[in-house]
């Protein structure tokens, strides 16, 4: 069997873990520059609050239902994901993280796998303080499925579901829409209904997987046989390494000069080159892009670059210097920049490069330094060594007006207890 374990609304249940005493409340955490609704927890669900929906329409409600809005802490959502990773790895046969906050597990020798799920449950609680839904099946999709229905019905299944017996299986395909099935998409979702008549996964399962090929895509029919108990995701750890890194944010305030532009780039390629090591990956290409906002007056501007380098690599002096040409080029004087950012890609494993004769020789003890950078940042805090270049600090940075302490990552954001 196979499990999925998902933190229930992450990003609010990060905020009070050190703030028990909000609980109760609606809580929402924004997205960079407090823009967006990213997270929210039951009691927001419930006075009507959505997804991405605009922070600055919530102000109403914070006057008169007593809801809070957190800016986006990300030093501590990954530091508390990184704890939720290492508990898993203790307590399942296998484990990998999907993303922040959900971890597959494959529970091969485990005879019962729901016992295995509560006990998970609690010493995730007990040791982390985090609450999770955990979502059991044959396979992937159905076990993603699972874990979408044990956050529904929490009260009947104390976000644990079990779908080991065929007929719970049968039983929430007939109940779930097609839409709430892991790769079904809402547009997908629509066509499916429009086009074939299929609203709930139970006539998605029961549709030829082969026919669905044709009309739609391979996808499509992996999604349909594994619905119907036939693993055809493979869940290791490659199979979910990234195969592009994205970096990018918008501005708190606008900026109009290139040594500002080049401050903010620098930032995002240390960011993207430390995920790019943690991985164990070498890029080939790093992609440079910047413009202005859309809803500003005047021309809008948008351009990008693209640089091929001359050996994969990741060291960030060398994926810095590329970006920085790159940045060199597209850079426009007059128009006000809203956004920048980097893509690597096109990423090779160390066991299977080749030298190339008529290329310039990488840094020398370019891994050895690199490591020691991560190591220390890992032990002191993210930014403690950097380039010179990368201040982490100006006009760029992201605005966040309601963001907590950094808990678990700084000295000065420990919480004081007063007895």
């Amino acid at each position: 069997m196979i499990a999925i374990v998902d933190i229930n609304a992450f990003y609010c249940s990060a905020e009070t873990l050190f703030k028990p005493w909000m609980r109760d409340r609606p809580i929402v955490v924004a997205s960079s520059n407090d823009g967006a609704v990213v997270s929210r927890n039951d009691q927001a669900k419930a006075l009507g609050i959505k997804a991405a929906q605009p922070v600055f329409e919530l102000r109403e409600m914070t006057e008169r239902n007593g809801l809070i809005v957190f800016s986006s802490n990300y030093e501590l959502y990954q530091s508390l994901s990184n704890r939720f990773m290492a508990v898993l790895s203790e307590l399942a046969p296998f484990s990998f993280g999907y993303s922040i906050d959900e971890a597959f597990c494959l529970l091969d020798g485990v005879r019962d796998p729901e016992a295995w799920a509560r006990h998970a449950q609690s010493e995730i609680m007990r040791r982390i303080g985090l609450p999770v839904g955990i979502g059991i099946g044959p396979t992937a999709t159905l076990s993603k499925l699972a874990s979408w229905a044990a956050k529904k019905f929490k009260v009947r299944t104390g976000c644990v579901l079990d779908l080991s017996e065929p007929a719970r299986q049968e039983k929430l395909l007939r109940y779930a829409k097609a839409s709430d099935v892991w790769g079904i998409g809402p547009r997908l979702s629509e066509r499916l209904s429009s086009e074939l008549g299929i609203q709930t996964a139970w006539q998605l399962a029961s549709t030829d997987p082969k026919a669905l090929r044709r009309q739609y895509n391979v996808n499509v029919e992996r999604t349909v046989r594994e619905l119907l108990g036939i693993r055809c995701v493979v869940l290791d750890g490659d199979a979910v390494r990234r195969q592009t890194i994205i970096c990018s944010r918008s501005f708190g305030s606008r900026i109009t000069s290139l040594p500002l532009l080049k401050e903010a780039v620098a930032g995002f390629v240390t960011n993207a080159a430390q995920k790019l090591r943690s991985q164990g990956s070498f890029a080939n290409c790093i992609q440079v892009f910047a413009r202005t906002s859309p809803f500003a007056s005047g021309v809008p501007y948008a351009a990008s670059r693209i640089i091929s380098l001359p050996f994969p690599t990741h060291d960030t002096r060398d994926l810095l210097q590329a970006a920085l040409a790159g940045l060199v080029d597209l850079y426009r004087d007059g128009p006000e920049y809203a956004k920048a950012g980097i893509v690597l890609s096109q990423f090779e494993q160390r066991q299977g490069m080749t030298s190339d004769l008529f290329a310039p020789p990488p840094r020398k003890n370019s891994d050895a330094l690199m490591a020691v950078v991560d190591a220390i940042n890992a032990k002191q805090g993210r930014g403690t060594v950097r380039l010179g270049r990368d201040t982490s600090v100006g006009k760029w940075n992201m605005r966040r007006d309601h963001l907590s302490p950094a808990y678990t990552t700084s000295w000065h954001g420990l919480p004081k207890v007063r007895c």
